[in-house]
C-alpha cells in the first residue's frame, strides 16, 4: 500500500465543459453564463470547437483556487445541462491530474492522456 498523498499539493482545479459544437453549444453557453454570473472565483477560458490537447471533443477550462472547490464543483452537478464535466486537481502531474485524480460529472468522455507528460504520481509506463 502506498503512503496517502497530502492535498496540500493541490495548487487549483480545472473543470472541462464538453460539448457537441452543433448540437449542445447552447448549453455550454448557459453553464459558462452561470458561472460568470454566480460570483465564483473562477478563470473562464478559451472555447475550443475542436479536440485540444487530450481532449477529444469541444470544451473549455475554468480554473479555480482550492477555496473555490466546495461551491463551484456541486453548482457544476446541479447545473450541468446534461453535459459531461471532468474536475481535476493541479499537481503538477498532468497525467495523473487527467487520470486517477479526476472526477467526472456526467458520463466519461474518452481523453488522449498520451499528449501528457507523466509526474511524479503517474505509475511507470509499461
Amino acid at each position: 500500500m502506498s503512503q496517502p498523498i497530502d492535498p496540500a499539493v493541490i495548487t487549483g482545479y480545472h473543470a472541462h465543459v464538453y460539448y457537441d459544437v452543433a448540437a449542445t453549444r447552447g448549453q455550454a453557453e448557459a453553464v459558462r453564463a452561470g458561472i460568470a454570473a454566480g460570483g465564483f472565483e473562477a478563470r473562464l477560458g478559451s472555447w475550443h470547437d475542436e479536440a485540444v490537447g487530450p481532449h477529444t471533443v469541444a470544451m473549455y477550462q475554468v480554473a479555480f483556487p482550492v477555496a473555490e472547490f466546495a461551491r463551484l464543483v456541486p453548482w457544476l452537478a446541479l447545473n450541468r445541462r446534461g453535459l459531461s464535466v471532468l474536475v481535476h486537481p493541479e499537481t503538477g502531474d498532468d497525467y495523473t491530474d487527467h487520470s486517477r485524480f479526476a472526477l467526472w460529472l456526467g458520463p466519461p468522455l474518452p481523453l488522449d492522456l498520451s499528449r501528457l507528460k507523466r509526474g511524479r504520481f503517474a505509475a511507470p509506463s509499461p
